[in-house]
């Protein structure tokens, strides 16, 4: 059990499985397999054969543990395996065949025991790359083609059917999608997508079969992304966990002493075995693992994917939250939020008119304007002799009407004067004003702005709630822009006109209020994400430099997860601790017994595998309850 829970501290979920669980089973059978024959030989008045049974079962056990021992002194780890090898040599040693093989075979049923618990904990992040799609069915010349996913391209037509896997980011290109997205972000009702709207990989098709065009190459798109991520958060190292290697030293160390000093003050040196038996398994190994991969498996079913164990322990510490706001706080596209009509024309008529325009201008408000005409159903026309004053605007003519779309300075060049366009108050102060004008005459004034995400504020208060002392508002953007967009937030300080060094800056200066959190999502953030005690990457589809900078990434487009999350990782840190010491405490009053004599080898090999178990079982309640239901205090339970 010992050799598996060192390897185990690791957080590598594949190598937990790659220890191979039919070895596991394996391993549980034959010391059973002979502990029941040397009962029955005993029984039956044989008590020679009974013997050998018990020894050799006890040394198959006994061979298995010697190499994995190699193996992790080859790797430089020295673990409480090595108490289990003393134990069990010791048995033969002193001729107790009968404990050897109860040693024996609750060592083999300990480690079937933490590959069941380590397993079922890293289910739904293993479960991430087992579905990965291998081929996909392109369209090739009317007839469909099973090719591998590293060759498709952009502007490849794929047909999904029902119950694949989307193989890559793109667009629906024929029919309805109705995709189960939950294995990703953990919502729980299909997502209905029409022709044209974007779609994630790593979703499944649960309604009827549809094409998909492609938009990036499969090694590009969001679940190849996920994926890698999910290796990396797989191969990192806890800091609790090396802190449990340390300790484990330290036990091994005061497990041999007790050990030798019952046996130096007694001259007993069963006394010394019934010590090391106890000792066998060590809690501050086995919880570590189980309580902190629970919590990573447990974060990403609710749509929050963490690098790892270390990066779940700094979570459960966070004290400060510095966010960025275009793309994080607010959706980080303009949005038409006001529209008021100057002339006879209605306003669905100057928005038809306006954004068929537009059509032919790359600008970003422009291209929310056609997305707004289209969102409303609106049939756009076909613009002629256009022309684009960059950063100004654009004339031309739709359906033989002149049309003028843009700024103040181009409606001066063209005669036209507009009433003081003071804007619609907060939001609209956060964006743009954009002037249409029809036949020479002003027809509307259209406020554009960059609004808050619907669930911004409440997701800004329940960080609050769960114990974030600080919100720190850091942007590029203009400082009325920023003030506009915080007003009425519960965020402590706005730092606006920053540039990527800048930002970086502000997370270190945060720091002495404690550790940071930094949210974000575009390249800019990722010098920031980097330096901050802990990086949160929004939304899969973000910056590729974002995602590989931050420790945790959430694979929604919504800041909304990320407090259920905070309070996952304070539990599996809490739970973690709980179990630690509270093993401890019973090993140790163990051993004591043991060495005074009150516990022979074969009971002290009983009490170890009801340490082992109440320990298992109790790190496996990160595994269930609901992360939103009450909150967890910022105060360790004791001390780490």
């Amino acid at each position: 059990m010992i050799a598996a829970a060192v390897e185990s501290t690791e957080t590598r979920l594949p190598a937990v499985a790659g220890r191979g669980p039919r070895l596991r089973v394996w391993l549980a059978v034959l010391p059973l397999t002979g502990l029941c024959a040397g009962l029955s030989a005993q029984a039956l008045g044989h008590p020679e054969a009974a013997a050998w049974a018990w020894t050799l079962a006890t040394l198959l056990v006994l061979a298995i543990l010697a190499s994995q021992i190699v193996t992790s002194l080859a790797r430089g780890d020295v673990g409480l395996d090595l108490v289990a090898l003393l134990s069990m040599s010791g048995a033969l040693a002193l001729s107790q065949p009968l404990a050897g093989a109860v040693i024996a075979l609750m060592y083999a049923g300990g480690q079937s025991l933490e590959a069941y618990a380590a397993g079922r904990a890293g289910r739904t992040m293993t479960s991430l790359i087992a579905r990965q799609p291998r081929t996909a069915l392109r369209e090739e010349g009317g007839a469909l083609r099973d090719v591998p996913l590293a060759q498709l391209v952009p502007g490849d037509r794929i047909l999904v059917r029902v119950g694949d896997v989307v193989p890559v980011d793109g667009r629906v290109a024929s029919g309805r999608a109705v995709l189960d997205r939950s294995s990703l972000t953990g919502e729980a009702l299909p997502a209905i997508l029409g022709v044209n709207e974007p779609v994630l990989s790593g979703t499944v098709n649960v309604g009827t079969p549809f094409a998909l065009i492609a938009d990036r190459r499969a090694a590009e798109s969001t679940y190849a992304g996920i994926v890698r991520l999910v290796a990396a958060a797989q191969a990192r190292k806890a800091p609790m966990a090396r802190l449990a290697d340390r300790y484990g030293l330290a036990f091994l160390g005061l497990t041999l002493l007790l050990a030798g000093g019952a046996w130096l003050a007694t001259g007993d040196p069963v006394r010394a075995l019934a010590v090391l038996v106890v000792a066998t398994p060590c809690p501050l190994i086995l919880a570590v693992p189980v309580a902190l991969v629970s919590g990573l498996s447990r974060a990403a079913q609710i749509g929050v994917l963490i690098k790892g164990g270390g990066a779940l322990e700094t979570l459960a510490k966070i004290r400060v939250l510095v966010v960025d706001k275009t793309g994080t706080l607010t959706h980080g596209s303009a949005r038409l939020v006001s529209t008021r009509i100057l002339g006879a024309l209605g306003e669905e008529e100057v928005l038809r008119l306006a954004a068929s325009l537009d059509q032919a201008s790359g600008h970003p408000v422009a291209r929310a304007l056609v997305e707004e005409a289209r969102r409303r159903g609106l049939t756009l026309a076909q613009p002629q002799d256009v022309t684009e004053m960059p950063g100004e605007g654009v004339t031309g003519r739709v359906d033989e009407r002149h049309v003028v779309v843009g700024g103040a300075g181009l409606m001066r060049r063209q005669g036209l004067c507009f009433e003081p366009a003071g804007g619609a108050g907060g939001l609209a102060a956060a964006a743009a004003t954009v002037l249409v004008a029809v036949d020479g005459a002003p027809a509307a004034i259209l406020d554009f702005a960059d609004p808050l995400r619907t669930d911004g504020g409440s997701t800004l208060v329940r960080l609050r709630a769960c114990g974030i002392a600080r919100v720190v508002l850091a942007t590029g953007d203009r400082r009325d822009v920023a003030q506009a967009l915080g007003a009425g937030l519960p965020i402590d300080s706005v730092a606006a006109d920053l540039d990527p060094a800048a930002k970086t800056e502000i997370v270190a200066a945060e720091q002495r209020f404690g550790p940071v959190m930094m949210v974000g999502d575009g390249v800019n953030d990722a010098p920031a994400l980097a330096a901050a005690d802990l990086g949160v990457a929004l939304g899969a589809r973000g910056a590729a430099a974002a995602a590989e900078a931050a420790d945790v990434v959430l694979l929604v487009d919504s800041l909304a997860p990320l407090p259920a999350a905070i309070r996952i990782a304070r539990r599996a840190r809490a739970i973690a601790l709980q179990s630690v010491w509270a093993g401890l405490g019973l090993s140790l009053g163990g051993m004591v017994a043991a060495a005074l004599g009150l516990l022979s080898p074969i009971q002290g090999a009983l009490l170890q595998e009801f340490i082992d178990v109440a320990v298992i079982l109790n790190a496996m309640r990160v595994l269930v309850g609901q992360p939103d239901g009450g909150e967890t205090p910022l105060t360790d339970p004791v001390p780490s």
